[in-house]
């Protein structure tokens, strides 16, 4: 049976930590992190700090997984040999049909959002999201025919997205120091940050947290990266301190270029034109849309590789069919069939349950943001499992390590509860609507894990079982 081939070296690697990681998040996210806290600029930044350091110690946890595990897919991997073959699928099914999709389609959304801002269109007008579906089948053309390429955009897009957010974290700081827009910020506050400091501080955790997800993407390449248990742990350590540097300093950079009224109200792109100009500010635009272009595609790099790596291991539905390699481009053609399938649904869904009057009822959630946090879910049980495993391992990399990563995982499900609310709020106080937001996402979860059960290998072995013992029966 034809393999995937190991084609992509160390550089690509962190590329595709920081080019999945700095992408969207980072641009339309402060917006939220300001209104959260009220437009308190120090508390801000502590949040952006928290969740940095939260992926920090989770990629540091993974890194020393990378030196002892290498199969198919990274993370994947990792939960079959710390928590058996049966977590594994299920793991793989989330990142499959919920995770990975749903992060993707929001960033093909954003990615035509911010080409929107220039052309001036409506962020939830027609043509934005008929240019979203356009980025997000062209991004699975790039990965579906042309893998190597795919790598060379993920690296030239990764140079290209530093730009803007290395000229506001420098330019605007110094322009924002001198004309006093920078002190007035850290100096003053908008609004009553939302459920006092340390609800605004959870909110705002929640939000940083979609900015900083994605590093997982690059152990999808697992298979594919040269010496990857050397340098796949290089690449999330790197990758990681990368990112969290550039956040904070450009975090800063944004509230130089304008208030935090003005930053709260208009977004991110009022602080560029302020700053660079009205070209200067649509040249800044252009790299950003380039910015989000590329976290799509390094997103779309898992999504394609998705039900392949459930196939490869014999599980999930028709894995003959999933797991079949194109001889001529080395891809997963029917696992990336699936994936643009997939993506294009949970499109529809963040189409209209957050950028329409609410088309599912209860139903609607920012599958944005609970997805990212139900990953870290997911962790505590690896880490715990391997704390009890890996015997041979120094104390600090079996215990003290994996307990700090615990907790940052703990912390998280706990700022979504906090941030979202798992008990009814009022939604809309016009119209006396209730949602429970953290609950509603929780029965689709468990549907998508109920179907998953249908195709597990404890499902297929019972039907054998039963099959078998119908025919001992007959005979």
């Amino acid at each position: 049976m034809e393999k995937l081939t190991r084609k992509y070296g160390l550089v690509t690697a962190i590329c595709m930590v920081v080019g999945t990681v700095i992408g969207s998040g980072v641009f339309f996210k402060s917006q939220n992190v300001l209104a959260a806290t009220g437009g308190n600029t120090p508390l801000g930044i502590v949040a952006w700090v928290i969740s940095g350091l939260v992926m920090l110690v989770t990629t540091v946890q993974f890194a020393v997984m990378a030196t002892k595990y290498e199969k198919v897919n990274g993370v994947i991997d990792y939960a079959e040999a710390t928590c058996g073959k049966n977590y594994a699928y299920y793991m793989a099914w989330f990142l499959v049909n919920l995770y990975y999709p749903g992060m993707t389609s929001v960033l093909a959304w954003v990615s035509a959002r911010y080409f929107g801002v220039i052309m001036g269109w409506s962020i939830a007008g027609p043509e934005v999201m008929t240019l979203a579906g356009f980025f997000l089948i062209g991004s699975y053309a790039l990965n579906a025919f042309s893998p190597k390429l795919a790598g060379k955009f993920q690296v030239s897009a990764t140079v290209i997205k530093m730009i803007p957010i290395l000229l506001m974290a420098v330019v605007g700081s110094i322009v924002g120091l001198a004309n006093g827009t920078l002190t007035y910020n850290f100096t003053h506050t908008v609004t009553e940050a939302v459920g006092g400091v340390s609800g605004g501080l959870f909110a705002a955790v929640v939000a940083t947290i979609f900015a900083y997800e994605g590093w997982i993407v690059a152990t999808s390449i697992n298979a594919e990266l040269k010496n990857p248990k050397k340098n796949l742990p290089l690449a999330l350590i790197f990758g990681s301190i990368i990112v969290v540097v550039a956040y904070v300093l450009y975090y800063i950079g944004v509230a130089g270029g304008a208030t935090n009224e003005v930053l709260i109200s208009e977004g991110a792109t009022t602080a560029f034109s302020n700053i660079f100009g009205g070209i200067g500010g649509t040249l800044l635009n252009i790299c950003i849309v380039v910015s989000c272009l590329g976290t799509l595609n390094g997103l779309m790099v898992a999504v394609t590789r998705g039900m392949y790596a459930i196939a490869a291991r014999n599980e999930g539905p028709a894995p003959e069919a999933f797991s079949q390699i194109d001889h001529r481009t080395n891809v997963a053609t029917n696992s990336s069939t699936w994936g643009l399938l997939i993506c294009s649904a949970w499109l529809l869904y963040f189409y209209g349950a957050n950028l329409t009057d609410g088309w599912f009822g209860l139903f609607n959630f920012d599958s944005s943001e609970l997805p990212v946090v139900t990953i870290y879910a997911l962790y505590i049980p690896m880490f715990i499992l391997w704390m009890k495993k890996e015997k041979e391992l120094s104390p600090f990399k079996r215990f003290v390590i994996p307990s700090i990563a615990t907790i940052a995982c703990g912390f998280m499900i706990f700022a979504a509860i906090y941030a979202h609310g798992i008990t009814p709020y009022l939604a809309a106080k016009e119209e006396g609507r209730f949602s429970f937001p953290v609950l509603f996402y929780l029965i689709v979860f468990a549907v998508i894990m109920l179907v998953a059960f249908f195709f597990s290998p404890f499902f297929k072995e019972k039907i054998k079982k039963n099959q078998k013992d119908e025919s001992s029966d007959k005979e």
